[in-house]
């Protein structure tokens, strides 16, 4: 039983070779990115469930990055599987950047993870043409965030409009929740006025 796995060892020493470095790569970029995803969220002061919903998200992508190159290693045949792949990877296409899609979401949850601007505890008013919602940011999801306004309203809004939109970031003046905004405002007196 030895010598046939050697025999076996020795015939495929190239496959079980680049199986072996494709297993270290999965494992750095793994460790590599995972401080990096940590220190983003914390400088967002974003909660465990955030953090541990991004990780999970990278650890599935590099998993089935790395499956799918040690299957390319092994002589798996994608001759069927190219059409299925264009295919889903059209479908995917669309769904990362169309408007209301959930991949879309997804990854708006990635790009605000990055964003300095953007972390919780900041007030926020996201401009609509003339409507606008503001309010702290109380959790950012995988596919919404919740803002809380100042009177205690509890508003979730989804990732993908959040970039999208036009957003002040803690602005002077606040205009207390959800409505429309008529023009110029001004603070006098601690009235709001147009």
């Amino acid at each position: 039983m030895l010598d046939s796995f050697t025999e076996w060892l020795v015939t495929y020493k190239l496959n079980t070779t680049l199986t072996l470095i494709i297993v270290v790569v999965y494992a750095l970029f793994k460790y590599v990115l995972r401080p990096r995803i940590i220190a983003h969220a914390e400088r967002g002061k974003l909660k465990d469930k955030s953090i541990d919903t991004a990780l999970s998200a990278v650890n599935v992508l590099l998993f089935i990055a790395a499956m799918v190159i040690v299957f390319f290693v092994w002589g798996f045949d994608y001759k069927g599987l190219l059409t299925l792949s264009a295919s889903i990877l059209a479908v995917t296409g669309v769904a990362l950047f169309a408007g209301w899609s959930i991949l879309s979401n997804i990854t708006s949850f990635f790009i605000l993870l990055v964003q300095n601007s953007f972390k919780r505890g900041n007030f926020v008013r996201v401009i609509d043409g003339d409507n606008y919602v503001e309010g702290y940011i109380s959790e950012i999801n995988l596919f919404s965030t919740k803002l809380i306004s100042e009177s205690r309203e509890v508003i979730i809004y989804p990732n993908n409009l959040l970039l999208t939109r036009p957003m002040l970031v803690n602005p002077r003046d606040r205009l207390n929740g959800i409505g429309k905004v008529l023009g110029q405002v001004k603070k006098e007196d601690g009235v709001l006025s147009k």
